[in-house]
């Protein structure tokens, strides 16, 4: 098969030919049809993402959607023929998405939505997993609660304003430019244009001065220090994919909130709660199959060999949308 490899850090994905993976009895063989690029990947790339575990040589991308070829014999939950998603590699030293074939753990995958296209199912996994752990798992969001999302047209934003909006609550997202402003506006929720608002401007407008009941922070450093003035007294919580710098809890104690972190990797990384991940890609299936989920995508997509054109254009923040790799073309 063919696949991009990483074979050394901050230098080009070279396209290499190599052996079909094998399946063991646990595992699913998957033909992959499209392949994400998260900020993560372009950072393991540069060698940068320590806490992924992945060095040279290897096969990078984290999220795919696919078809089934073939399921080991202690697999009954999927086919041959199906149409899957999952968040399934690399990281941890797994072979990732950036191959024509992988084999996964079942308990990472889940059936794509029929409304989807493989390149918009692909596009799901680890933003929509993390929008889940911090609002869902995390900040337990209920109908009726103001809800803050910062970097509301990323690729994790976008999906956790759906994921608010779905379970009732009134949803608010930070951007910084006129097509940020327009995306939030488009998946339903109030835009916040943080280059003209401070944060007690906001604050103030939108909430009286309470303060926000969840603040979702995509963004990490001074975003997440800003989340910490903006959650409401008491009752508020914070909750950080990026809270790994040095922070001062004073403001958020001063209030008398609480904060959580996500930690979406460590399923991959330890082998524990890998269940959870295939269950929340279900939710993510039945909210797209409903109309309540539709990432945003880049205007084109990738063929393999051109996947160090899809990882600069990430790199840049460039697009306009989440960027798709199609290793089979």
């Amino acid at each position: 098969m063919r696949a991009a490899v990483l074979t050394a850090y901050n230098s080009p994905l070279r396209i290499h030919e190599l052996r079909d993976p094998s399946y063991g009895s646990g595992e699913v063989l998957i033909r992959v049809e499209a392949s994400a690029v998260n900020p993560l990947d372009t950072k393991i790339r540069r060698g940068e993402g320590a806490h992924a575990k992945m060095a040279p040589p290897a096969v990078l991308g984290i999220d795919m959607a696919g078809v089934v070829e073939a399921v080991g014999a202690d697999v009954h939950q999927f086919r041959a023929g199906d149409e899957v998603f999952g968040m399934t590699g690399g990281i941890g030293g797994v072979p990732g998405s950036l191959a024509e074939l992988v084999a996964v753990d079942p308990q990472l995958i889940a059936h794509k939505p029929a409304a989807l296209s493989m390149e918009e199912a692909a596009a799901l996994p680890l933003g929509f997993i993390t929008s889940w752990e911090g609002l869902i798992d995390r900040a337990g969001v209920n109908p009726g609660q103001q809800v803050l999302i910062h970097g509301g047209a990323g690729g994790v934003g976008f999906l956790a304003v759906q994921l608010a909006l779905a379970r009732g609550a009134r949803v608010f997202a930070t951007g910084g430019n006129p097509a940020s402003l327009e995306a939030i506006r488009k998946a339903g929720a109030t835009a916040i244009d943080y280059t003209d608002h401070t944060v007690d401007q906001y604050v103030g407008e939108y909430t009286g001065g309470e303060g926000f009941d969840i603040v979702v922070d995509n963004v990490g450093g001074a975003t997440l220090d800003a989340s910490f003035t903006a959650v409401k007294r008491y009752t508020g919580h914070v909750v950080s994919a990026l809270g790994w710098g040095a922070h001062s809890l004073a403001p958020l104690s001063f209030r008398g909130a609480t904060y959580s972190g996500v930690f979406t990797l460590l399923p991959l990384l330890t082998g524990g709660g890998r269940d959870h991940h295939g269950h929340i890609l279900a939710q993510a299936s039945a909210l797209a199959d409903s109309g309540q989920l539709m990432p945003r995508l880049h205007s084109a997509a990738f063929p393999l060999g051109e996947v160090n054109d899809a990882y600069t254009l990430v790199e840049t923040g460039t697009s306009t949308g989440k960027v798709i790799v199609l290793p089979n073309l």
